[in-house]
């Protein structure tokens, strides 16, 4: 499974991006999966401003800008999304990122990993409708966290006391992580039917 681990935040002294290295890292250590951190601070998206939605314009003429983001999920066979909860939603900049997606996610599976007050549930919840939408196969298990800042550092590394609590983010995240693979495995299958 080719996986993106897409960082959804591009704010100064953000925390998603210490989340994003903590979830790429336990995603490497599982066989079988190639995960590559893609980090929308390294792209320049206008504000969505296309005349047609991609999904339904077939002379679709993309921005230069945009052709590397686009590029960069193409490959991929599954998403996680990281991001935090701003104003009880998902940042502006994520939104305007995925308004450019169609065929890229079209039938491959993805998850959200969210922090920030209540672990980031309302920005989840909003970001699932968005997803499915832009026909991703959006999977039930997704990850909360809250006390993000203190229970990662800057290096992606969780907390002893979280590693070790059978119910906290990361037993949470192996499990999300063991069911995007499993409908990673399903989909290229019928993908390539």
């Amino acid at each position: 499974m080719k996986l993106a681990v897409i960082v959804g935040s591009t704010r100064q002294n953000r925390q998603t991006l210490k989340q994003a290295k903590w979830v790429l890292a336990e995603a490497s250590k599982m066989d079988g999966v190639d995960a590559k951190l893609v980090d929308l601070k390294d792209f320049t998206l206008p504000f969505f401003g296309e005349p047609i939605s991609p999904r339904y314009n077939p002379d679709r003429k993309i921005d230069e800008e945009v052709k590397p983001w686009l590029a960069a999920l193409a490959d991929a066979d599954a998403f996680i999304f990281v991001t935090p909860e701003y104003n009880h939603s998902i940042p502006g900049v994520l939104k305007n990122a995925i308004d450019y997606l169609t065929s890229e996610m079209n039938h491959k599976p993805a998850t959200i990993v969210s922090h920030g007050s209540v672990g980031g549930a309302r920005a989840a919840v909003q970001l699932k409708e968005i997803l499915s939408e832009s026909r991703a196969v959006v999977i039930p298990q997704q990850v909360a966290f809250l006390g993000l800042s203190e229970g990662v550092d800057d290096e992606g590394n969780l907390s002893a006391d979280l590693a070790a609590n059978p119910y906290g983010p990361g037993a949470a995240l192996k499990t999300a992580l063991t069911e995007l693979k499993w409908y990673s495995d399903a989909l290229a299958k019928a993908r390539n039917a």
